[in-house]
């Protein structure tokens, strides 16, 4: 009886880690989309401020709202399949983003400053994720 508790046990913690590591592949895709359709916004963004009258006064709440958009749909899809604590695994789309974009731009040679707008940035990154957890969770359960 003690032998099938122990491989019990172990089946039990196999399962637990297999499940783990996938949450954490789910999240990670979830930052992956947040910032591919990041990408695209912002190209079509470049695109319309190069051949059109818009400001460059629009930069900073436009990219602010194109990161909102995609964290929140990156981390509602995240979290529509891990089906559970969608503040917590959207929050970390939104921080894995902003780390993602913090990294590249110091590798780019922009610089790694924290002023209000990367401040600002990192808070509607964890913000809207978090927000974008508890969609999916919800539409999972709405399902």
């Amino acid at each position: 009886m003690g032998i099938t508790n122990i491989n019990s046990t172990k089946k039990i913690e196999g399962i637990t880690n297999d499940k783990n590591n996938s949450n954490i592949i789910k999240i990670i895709k979830g930052s992956a989309l947040a910032i591919v359709l990041s990408l695209v916004l912002l190209t079509i963004y470049a695109v319309l401020l190069s051949f059109t009258s818009i400001s460059e006064m629009t930069m900073v709440p436009v990219v602010l709202v194109i990161t909102g958009i995609s964290v929140l749909i990156g981390s509602s899809i995240s979290s529509i399949s891990i089906r559970k604590q969608g503040i917590t695994n959207g929050g970390l789309v939104g921080l894995i983003y902003v780390l993602f974009l913090y990294i590249v731009s110091s590798i780019a040679g922009i610089g790694f400053e924290i002023n209000m707008n990367a401040i600002l940035m990192i808070i509607v990154g964890v913000i809207t994720g978090m927000i974008g957890g508890i969609i999916g969770v919800n539409l999972q359960h709405m399902s």
